[in-house]
């Protein structure tokens, strides 16, 4: 069997509603997903997903020319060939010997495998939102995005409000917490909170020592994106309970066999959308350790271009048994979402990823003493005084107006703070 063809197609996939108004001040380019269509001389087509501005490879030109007339079987351990373009061959060889995606990875170890609902930062009212609608789904956990421009502890106090005593928050700082002594009364103040169930990174994972002192203070598992610090600097200094594994397939597996050596659980972050989801669900189904729910963002989209959406039970969704990846992609909902070639074309011209134009908001942090700082987006942000309570972030999305025209044009080179008048 030998590959004969390689067809990618940009899609943009609406996020639903609220999604879009949260994610437009973070991720709104991730609704650009590249999908990989891999045809052999068998005439059997395997499927892939890449979101194309959050992966960590993408297809290119060169990868599709290292593949084309050789055996999918020999290339599915590459890694480098680009998160859709290594799913699909994996997709193609379970269907050429008629088994599931699992079987090509190790010993299946779950049926269903786990999965949790996602949302970046947002207001208490936006969260409570999310956490309402992923309990309506059949979720039983909600990462969430944690930032030092919002008030945690009113974010918290409306999500519980919405959600059973089963439904689990876990928070990711993504090291905003700075450092141990700043972490440790705001993570104390959230241990009073029944539905949290965990950390990730609350402060920056090279902090050996601070991290080291807050899991040995704090009742909650803290969890650690793998490879920093090194593996073994993990287990000798006990800095963390867990972790978080993404990449392609080698690297996963390889990181969950060090993982699961330890004894250590961990989630798998896959990032996309139903093809991905299905992705992870065969990885998970391999993997003893991948016990806690994965990260695909899944409720991020509006269509997971499967003609069988993706359904989920008690916070799990069951392991596809039929070949490959054991799904049917909707081919009309794709060319619903294709990306015009008009659209594409002015990229291609000049070497560059398709992407959408950036929203211009203006980011407000007001603090409870009055002052406000103004930011045209949140990288700029992070290193704020983190976590003050009654702090809270308000946005003025792009008008055409003087007064919004000054502004922008003043925060382009550093934030402004200024105490707001009445």
């Amino acid at each position: 069997m030998k590959i004969t063809n390689v067809e990618r197609t940009l899609v943009d996939v609406p996020f639903t509603p609220r999604q879009q108004k949260i994610t437009a001040r973070t991720v709104y380019n991730w609704s650009i997903l590249e999908l990989c269509k891999v045809t052999t001389n068998t005439g059997i087509i395997g499927w892939g997903e890449t979101v194309v501005h959050y992966t960590f490879a993408r297809v290119t030109d060169q990868s599709i020319a290292r593949v084309m007339g050789k055996s999918p079987a020999d290339l599915l351990l590459d890694d480098s060939l680009g998160a859709g373009l290594q799913m699909a061959l994996y997709d193609v060889v379970g269907k050429a010997l008629d088994v599931p995606c699992y079987k090509l990875m190790g010993n299946k170890v779950r049926d269903w495998a786990p999965i949790s609902w996602w949302s970046n930062e947002g207001s208490p009212e936006e969260w409570a939102g999310e956490a309402g609608d992923a309990v309506e789904k059949g979720y039983t956990s909600i990462k969430l995005k944690q930032r030092p421009w919002r008030d945690i502890v009113a974010q918290m106090e409306a999500v519980t409000a919405v959600v059973p005593s089963y439904f689990k928050l876990d928070l990711d700082a993504n090291g905003s917490m700075q450092n141990a002594a700043a972490a440790m009364p705001i993570m104390r103040k959230l241990e009073q909170f029944d539905n949290v169930a965990m950390f990730e990174t609350p402060i920056p994972q090279h902090d050996i020592m601070g991290n080291r002192q807050l899991r040995q203070a704090i009742s909650r598992p803290i969890a650690m994106h793998f490879g920093s610090p090194p593996f073994t600097t993990v287990i000798r200094e006990e800095v963390c309970d867990g972790f978080v594994i993404g990449g392609g397939a080698t690297q996963v597996i390889r990181d969950a066999t060090l993982s699961a050596a330890a004894n250590m659980p961990f989630w798998l972050q896959l990032v996309g959308d139903g093809l991905t989801t299905t992705w992870a669900a065969h990885l998970g189904a391999a993997l003893s350790h991948a016990s806690w729910p994965a990260i695909t963002c899944l409720n991020l989209y509006s269509h997971h271009l499967l003609k069988q959406p993706i359904d989920v039970i008690g916070g799990f969704h069951r392991v596809p048994e039929g070949p490959g990846l054991g799904i049917e992609t909707d081919e009309e909902a794709i060319v619903r979402y294709t990306v015009p070639e008009e659209a594409l074309q002015p990229f291609r011209d000049r070497g560059e990823v398709y992407n959408k134009p950036r929203p211009r908001i203006i980011r407000t942090v007001v603090y409870p003493d009055g002052s406000v700082v103004h930011m045209p987006d949140i990288s700029k942000a992070m290193s704020l005084t983190p976590y003050v309570p009654g702090i809270r972030l308000e946005t003025w999305p792009e008008e055409d107006t003087k007064e919004w025209k000054d502004l922008w044009s003043r925060i382009q080179d550093e934030p402004v703070r200024e105490r707001r008048t009445a």
